[in-house]
């Protein structure tokens, strides 16, 4: 839908702005709306690079470009954002600065002195309309628990002709507010960006504190049903590639199994193959780890693996035997390249069993983030 009188409206999350239906830049709808370019990724008010000449910075995403997966994850209120630097040359060195703009602002955010100054950041995806466009939040760089060591990386890359560049990988907190007025963003084109009384109180807290109040949304479907769980246009040529890979010799992708559970758990440790099952299953034990140094406990878990075409899915018998290998204070994992049949999933949730389902989509989803392109993945596949 297309919207009219963009430049009066407020911006709720999750509301999407439609532009023109011209086919070309155009269309965007991002200029009206808030007074910036029609250009790419980094969009911004007053003068870059600097924090402090920046009244607003706007970052837009099309969540489609593999090679520079960024993700919002709603559950915790975390925004991944990779740089604006996608060919061989120096990291800063980018046409639009965009680069610079993320290393001044982390630089600032981590400063002891807080700044009274900051420009507020607005974040967009693309919604595959035309050019119309999805409010994600308000965010500011860092996250709860997060210092300058992990929320701003250069992360390396390999251009076609097989050179080596850096690109950034930021992390932002999508902050706790539900709305922006239009009143505010009045105020921060006249520079009254913390003086506004329409200033949002959980941004103006951070501007002040550093303090970070996410936004974080519980899903309401706790059951997934096939369309949930199964990996729909480019996300399925990553499972294709798992799946094709151990087809042939299901015995052999616990292995696989147990390294996609440790993406998803990074504190796996002391994993076990064990003995396989006649139905082409095979079982793992291992301890996965809470809490850090002296104060760590070690909690136990069993994993399922099931390398299963698409359109095949894991039943009740596989959860069951699954369920009844756990002991007291147990829990389980599986680990599919298929898709849990709705039964079983009601099973292991009405019954309140501590299972943790990894499904295709999962592990699509989870492999493109990691590594990128199914090229990455593929080198992966053959180092294990």
């Amino acid at each position: 839908m297309v919207d009219k009188n963009l430049g009066s409206v407020d911006l709720i999350v999750d509301e999407v702005y439609g532009g023109s239906r011209n086919g070309n830049a155009s269309d965007d709808p991002l200029a009206e709306l808030l007074g910036v370019d029609n250009g790419a990724g980094f969009r911004h008010l007053g003068r870059r690079p600097g924090v402090d000449t920046l009244k607003l910075l706007v970052l837009k995403t099309s969540f489609s470009d593999v090679n520079w997966p960024d993700s919002l994850d709603k559950e915790r209120g975390l925004f991944l954002y990779y740089g604006d630097n996608r060919k061989p040359r120096e990291l800063h060195d980018t046409p639009r600065q965009g680069n610079l703009i993320l290393r001044n602002l982390f630089d600032e955010a981590h400063n002891t002195i807080c700044s009274s100054h900051f420009p507020p950041i607005l974040l967009f995806g693309n919604t595959g309309i035309f050019r119309d466009a999805r409010f994600l939040g308000l965010a500011v760089p860092g996250a709860e628990g997060m210092g300058s060591d992990d929320d701003l990386v250069a992360v390396w890359r390999t251009s076609k002709a097989g050179i080596r560049f850096q690109n950034y990988k930021a992390t932002f907190t999508v902050l706790d507010v539900s709305q922006v007025s239009r009143q505010w963003i009045n105020d921060i084109k006249r520079s009254e960006i913390l003086t506004s009384p329409h200033v949002p109180v959980a941004w103006s807290d951070w501007v002040r504190t550093r303090k970070f109040r996410s936004l974080k949304s519980t899903p309401i479907l706790t059951i997934r049903n096939r369309r949930m769980q199964v990996p729909e246009g480019p996300l399925k040529a990553y499972i294709d590639l798992i799946y094709e890979a151990y087809k042939s010799r299901p015995y052999e992708f616990e292995k696989c199994a147990m390294e996609i559970a440790k993406l998803f758990l990074p504190d796996v440790h002391r994993d076990e193959l064990t003995r396989p099952w006649r139905d082409g299953g095979r079982d793992a034990t291992g301890l996965y780890r809470i809490g850090k140094e002296a104060g760590a406990i070690d909690v136990e878990f069993a994993l399922e693996a099931k390398c299963y075409a698409l359109n095949r899915a894991v039943g009740v018998e596989a959860v069951s035997r699954l369920i009844s290998r756990l002991r007291h204070r147990q829990f389980g994992i599986l680990v599919t390249t298929s898709y849990l049949h709705e039964q079983a999933y009601k099973e292991i949730v009405h019954d309140g069993h501590p299972v943790i389902v990894i499904a295709a989509a999962d592990i699509a989803e989870k492999l493109k983030n990691k590594f990128g392109s199914v090229a990455h993945v593929n080198q992966w596949l053959g180092r294990l």
